[in-house]
Formats: C-alpha cells, structure tokens, sequence
C-alpha cells in the first residue's frame, strides 16, 4: 500500500509529465522546438518613415524591434515610400529586399542590401517597364531565388491600359493588373521585362511557397466588380511557370500581403485584412488544399502593414535586439 503522500508525489509527476508533453507537442505544431526564429518585415501608414522588422519564436505571436522605429529610410524616388518590403536571403547569406517606391510614377521599384540588416547598401531604383509608355504603376515587388537557375526572380504587377481587354472593367479606377519579372543573377544586369502570371483576372500581390518540386505562387484577385479582394494558389513546374488554373479563394476577402512559410506541419498564409476593423492574420493548412483561418491566435505589433516572413539565425535577431535605430 502507498501512503497518501506517496500517491500525491506520483499524481504530481503525472501532471508535471503530461505538462511537458504538451509543451514538446506544441512546439512542434508551432515551429518553437529547436533554435527557430523568424522576421516579419512591413510598413507603417503610407510607407514614409520606411522599413519596421518584428520576430517571432513559433510564427504566431510577433515582437516589435527598434522600439517602433524604421531600421531603414526610402530615399528612392521624387516623394520616396518603403511600401510592402520584400525580404529574402540569397544562398551568400546576403539579405536582398525590394519595395513599392511610389503608387503612380515613375516605374521604378527600390532595391537594397545587407549582411546584418543592420548596415545597408546603398539604394538604388530599378526600372521595371522600360518600352511601356501607357503602364500606370509597379506595385509590390517580390523576390525568389531560383537555385537551380543560380538567379533571382523580380516579379510585381503592372496595369497597361487596354492590354487586357475582358477584364478592363474589372478593377478599381480603371486598373487592370497583371504580374510580369525580371531575372538578374547579381542585381546589376537584369533581364528583359516578361509576363509572369496571367490568370485571366485582375491580380497583385503574389508571392511563392516551394513545397517539394512544386511551386506555389500564392496571389490575391484584385476583382472590385464583382467584389472578391481575396487569395488564390496557382502551381507550376518552377519559378517561371507555367502556372495552373487558381484554386478557388482560401480566404475571405478584403485581404492582400500575402506571405507563406512552413513551420513544422504547418503552412502559413499571414494577409493584411485592409478593411475595417484592420488587422492582420494568417490561414493555416498542413496540405495546401485544407485551410482555416487563425487569425484570432496571431498578435501582430500596431500598425504591422504588407510585409514577408523568413526564417532567420538567432544571431541576427540578437544583433537587431542589441540595435537602436536612429
């Protein structure tokens, strides 16, 4: 027979050991085991003040940096903006971005670089629709390095009055967007601008999500008439297509941004919901064909706005951390 106190320690080590059981478990739902961080990139308001970077440890609840303040200023442009910053690591360890530079012209899109996301390149404008008079704007560039290639995709959209003509009337003010790239192995020498992606609806913001030798390039139909303002995955043999038919939306709609990884079982799709109330969340899928929204569990810092994820090493959210932007 056991006395009461013995029966009590061993209901408590039960407790403790079913306790961290759920712990290990959730971490591993959630990305958190092991040493993973990760970085969110956005911007505030219009884009003025520049680029805002928050972490996270599992990819749901996000920690602002440098105490609110931008880690880099746009100078790019007449009336500089640092909108929807595109962030990625090249196979050098290299940090590359681009970014919106303005909503109209010039054509330009902001391109930067750096090893510690602390000290930065200079910035430089790169002309996207060189030889098309009538494109109206050049809006969320994102980037992809195609490794087999040994080269990086620049894709963004563009609307060209007229050159799509069944969807003309589809779009808010008269845009008509379609997505189109430029390839550079190095940032200096770019490719001959090209279409990219061509669902047959109106559509920015696209980003891609490889999953095996599949690549997924996730964008939103921008239809205002009728309204849909949602997200939608095409697939393809590689980076350059050729793309499939999109999927049906996996989201509701009045949501843009969209930015993808995989953190343990999980793949998840962040979107910035622009309409009131303002937020943003993320659908979570273990397949890419299931979704379900989770925005409720996700905590953003104030003001977070069209950004991407990456994984990233302690050591640069550590440098960030120690960090105070000027």
């Amino acid at each position: 027979m056991y006395s009461r106190r013995q029966v009590s320690l061993v209901a408590a080590f039960a407790v403790a050991v079913a306790a961290v059981t759920a712990s290990v478990a959730l971490a591993a739902g959630r990305g958190g085991q092991g040493d993973k961080w990760y970085l969110f990139t956005s911007f505030r308001g219009n884009g003025e003040d520049g680029l805002h970077l928050a972490y996270s440890r599992d990819g749901y609840t996000w920690t602002e940096l440098g105490g609110g303040k931008p880690f880099l200023a746009p100078k790019v442009g007449p009336k500089p903006l640092m909108r929807d910053p595109c962030l990625r690591r090249g196979p050098d360890g290299t940090f590359h971005m681009v970014w919106t530079t303005t909503w109209t012209r010039p054509l330009v899109i902001g391109y930067a670089s750096s090893k510690d996301l602390i000290h930065w390149s200079e910035q430089k404008g790169i002309p996207v629709m060189k030889g098309e008079a009538d494109a109206r704007n050049a809006w969320a560039p994102e980037l992809f390095y195609d490794a087999a290639r040994r080269q990086w995709l620049i894709f963004w959209s563009t609307t060209i009055p007229g050159r799509f003509p069944e969807t003309d009337k589809t779009g808010d003010k008269g845009h008509n967007h379609r997505m189109y790239y430029k390839t550079t192995p190095d940032f200096r020498t770019f490719s001959k601008t090209r279409l990219f992606y061509d669902g047959g609806f109106n559509v920015i913001d696209g980003t891609i999500l490889k999953v095996g030798k599949t690549y997924h390039l996730i964008v939103k139909d921008e239809t205002r008439h009728p309204a849909k303002k949602n997200l939608r995955i095409a697939t393809g043999p590689s980076p350059e297509g050729p793309w499939s038919k999109a999927s049906e939306p996996f989201t509701i709609s009045w949501v843009e941004g969209p930015s993808a990884i995989r953190i343990g079982a999980e793949y998840l799709v962040y979107f910035d919901h622009y309409a009131n109330p303002h937020y943003y969340g993320a659908a979570r899928s273990r397949d890419l064909v299931t979704w379900e929204d989770v925005s409720k569990q996700m905590s953003f810092p104030k003001g977070h706005r069209h950004g991407t994820v990456i994984e990233v090493t302690r050591e640069i959210v550590e440098g960030l951390l120690k960090h105070t932007p000027e």
